[in-house]
Order: C-alpha cells, then sequence, then structure tokens
C-alpha cells in the first residue's frame, strides 16, 4: 500500500519525496546516571530526594541539584532540624558525600544522629491513619459533610508512586555507625565566640564558601571542569542555622546591622558555585528572629527554594481544637523555576505537618466537618473564628465569629 502524498515515514523522511524533513527529534544530552537521583519529568533537571517524600511531591519531585532550599526555621528548631538531619540522611543511604557546617552543634554530633531508615515497608494509603482520628464515617454522616469537603481531593503524607524515589526514616531512632562509614563526609564547625559584642564579631561566612570550594573543586564535583573524570556523585550541604549570632552575624540582633550584606555576599557565591557543580544545598534561617525584614525579603530571592515553620509549641493554636491533629504550618514561599518558563505550583496552600511514631509527615490542613449534633456553642465559635486562619477558606463569610452554615 503507497502512502498518500505528504505522509512522512517514521525514519523523519518524506515517503513521496525520499527528501529530508524539517522536523527532527531533538536530542538532549544524558544525564549522569549517579546513585540516588533521577530526572524531572517536568523540566528534565536531575532531581535528589529531600528525605521527606512529602516534601519532594509538593517541590515537583525533588530537590534540584544545583539549587538551594532554605528552610526558615521554627522558634526552638525542633522541626527544621528534623528536616535537615532527613535531607543528611538521605544522603548517606544513597551513596552521596555530605558536608555539614554549624555554630551551635558540633558536626560530628549531628551526623551521629541522623535518623534511622525504615527498612520495612510502608503501609498502604489505607492503612496510614492517625491514632488520632475519628471513628469511621456512616452514610448518614456523608451527607452531613459540606461539599466542599467531600469533594476535595486528600494529599497523602507518604505520597506513593509506581517508582519509588527516597527513603524513609525513622525519627525514633539513630543511623548505625557503620553505615556512616560507608560514605565520605565533611565538616565546618565554627566554635562559640564568648566575649565582645554581637556587633564586633567577625562574620565567617568567608571562611565557609572557601571550605565548600575546597570540597567541590578536590571531591570531583565541579561540572565546569573537564578534566575531572571517574565516578560521579552528589555533594549534599547542610548548613545549620546560618545568620545567627553564633556565626558572628548580627541581623539578628540589631534593626541597623553592620554585617547587613555578609549574608548575601555569602549566598551569591553559594549559589554560583552550586550552579556549575554536583552539589545540592539546604539551608536553616531563624528568619523569626531577624529584627529587619528586608533582610528576610534579600535572602528569599537568593534562594531557589524556600519553606517556612510555624510551629504550634507556645502558641494559641497548640490548645485550638481545629488544629490538634498537627505540631505545625508548612509555608511554601517560594518553587524553582527551571528550563521552564512557568513554575510548579503546589495545589494547595494549606499545609500542616506532625511527628507521628516514626517519620515526619506533611498533610493537607482543612476544617474539619462538625458531624457531632453535642457540641457545645463555646465551641462551634471557636472553630468558626479559626476558619479565618486558613488561607483558602470558605470565603469572608465563613471568617466571622458565627457558627458555619454551609
Amino acid at each position: 500500500m503507497m502512502a498518500a502524498p505528504g505522509v512522512r515515514g517514521m525514519s523523519g523522511r518524506d515517503v513521496a519525496t525520499g527528501g529530508e524533513t524539517s522536523f527532527r527529534r531533538k536530542v538532549r544530552g544524558k544525564l549522569p546516571a549517579i546513585r540516588g537521583t533521577r530526572p524531572s519529568v517536568h523540566n528534565g533537571q536531575l532531581l535528589v530526594s529531600s528525605g521527606v517524600s512529602a516534601l519532594d511531591h509538593i517541590l515537583g519531585g525533588g530537590l534540584a541539584v544545583g539549587t538551594l532550599l532554605l528552610i526558615e526555621e521554627d522558634e526552638y528548631s525542633t522541626y527544621s532540624n528534623v528536616l535537615l538531619k532527613n535531607f543528611l540522611a538521605e544522603g548517606v543511604v544513597s551513596g552521596h558525600e555530605v558536608y555539614v557546617a554549624s555554630a551551635s552543634d558540633d558536626p560530628h554530633t549531628i551526623l551521629k544522629n541522623l535518623p534511622a531508615p525504615l527498612t520495612d515497608e510502608i503501609p498502604k494509603q489505607g492503612d496510614q491513619k492517625s491514632e488520632k482520628e475519628g471513628p469511621v464515617l456512616t452514610d448518614d454522616d456523608t451527607m452531613k459533610i459540606a461539599w466542599r469537603y467531600q469533594n476535595l481531593p486528600k494529599m497523602e503524607s507518604v505520597p506513593m508512586s509506581s517508582s519509588r524515589f527516597g527513603h524513609y526514616y525513622d525519627i525514633s531512632k539513630t543511623m548505625c555507625p557503620d553505615m556512616l562509614k560507608t560514605v565520605k563526609t565533611h565538616s565546618f564547625y565554627l566554635p562559640h565566640i564568648t566575649s565582645g559584642s554581637p556587633g564586633e564579631m567577625p562574620c565567617d561566612y568567608t571562611q565557609l564558601l572557601q571550605s565548600i570550594q575546597r570540597v567541590v573543586h578536590q571531591g570531583g564535583f565541579d561540572g565546569s571542569n573537564p578534566q575531572q573524570t571517574g565516578q560521579k556523585n552528589i555533594l549534599r550541604i547542610g548548613l545549620q542555622s546560618l545568620g545567627s549570632v553564633l556565626w558572628g552575624d548580627d541581623i539578628c540582633s540589631d534593626e541597623r546591622p553592620h554585617n547587613v550584606h555578609s549574608l548575601t555576599r555569602f549566598l551569591y557565591g553559594l549559589r554560583g558555585l552550586l550552579r556549575s557543580s554536583l552539589s545540592v544545598c539546604v539551608i536553616t534561617l531563624p528568619a523569626h528572629l531577624i529584627q529587619n525584614k528586608a533582610i528576610t525579603v534579600h535572602v528569599r530571592n537568593l534562594s531557589d527554594t524556600v519553606v517556612g515553620l510555624e510551629s504550634f509549641i507556645g502558641s494559641q493554636r497548640e490548645s485550638n481544637p481545629l488544629y490538634k491533629d498537627y505540631h505545625g504550618l508548612l509555608h511554601v514561599y517560594k518553587i524553582p523555576r527551571l528550563n521552564t518558563l512557568t513554575a510548579d505550583v503546589s495545589d494547595t496552600k494549606d499545609l500542616a505537618f506532625k511527628l507521628k511514631r516514626k517519620i515526619f509527615s506533611i498533610e493537607r490542613l482543612h476544617l474539619p466537618p462538625d458531624l457531632s449534633d453535642t457540641v457545645s456553642r463555646s465551641s462551634k465559635q471557636d472553630l468558626a473564628g479559626s476558619a479565618k486562619l486558613l488561607s483558602s477558606g470558605c470565603g469572608s463569610e465563613a471568617a466571622g465569629k458565627k457558627h458555619l452554615d454551609f
């Protein structure tokens, strides 16, 4: 059977004329085959796991190699340290090299306290119910649920996919010391400065940047150097509480700091180093202590991905029945645009986190339906007043002091 005029074969040639077509398949450069990485389905960027599967799902599949993730710490730095340790633990399990820098805790102590990987299978979606969840709803109860919540798609705390990416970690146990010996680690520890006022403390970001540069160039992570050959690997960089007074910075202790540009200059140099190397960095920052909020804006602009943790410890939300199943809120401030004109946007802005028995989980935060006819009027008013705290609530009418009426 002869092909019709103008129909072209699979080989890219014109069947009728036998000439070459103007349409050719674009062949992209192959990404290096590195353990613990995979290409993004959105933009082809090489990704690594953050150590928290739900966070990978929110950020579009993982952390892109050559980028920087900024975590704005909670007030007590409890949960931000959990995310940082999961990120470092994922590097150990994946066989990546790990770099840890801190001015408060000894990096060797941080590495010794990394969470242990879970060896058993993760339970299925239907079995991932929290101990605080209520009873199973009947058909009559389902009719009482507002349509907004009945049809709302659920974001699983541990997104499951056909191809498993990353690992899960037991935050109640520490990693085996023999596992740490299988990977190469680097550290930068800035001792405590006990004398002098905060304004007189010298910033040591220059020493930190030079230390990272040596590891990148000597370890074979410099992608811009064609002379570096051998097996490719990923360098994971974790910087704890950058910008705090212990680093010699005064942005957290003065409204008009003397070292106002020290942190931003460091981030400029670090981003340029990351862009040309097989490395990925996670920084925790005590943003709630920075008095000049313009500095926070500059730091966010110099970061590729920015998330913030808001803990309920010591706040009114800790006793609020609306948040009884969670330990804090997760705010996604910035997601990078890589090899595309549009940015990946999370399907929801209402995210909350909690520590389960073993894992750090992130879930969708939504207003629980009032299924009980015996709830007191005061409890209903509290729930109605708390509804205005949700960024994607039911509108201005639901933000009042009266009971929600769907």
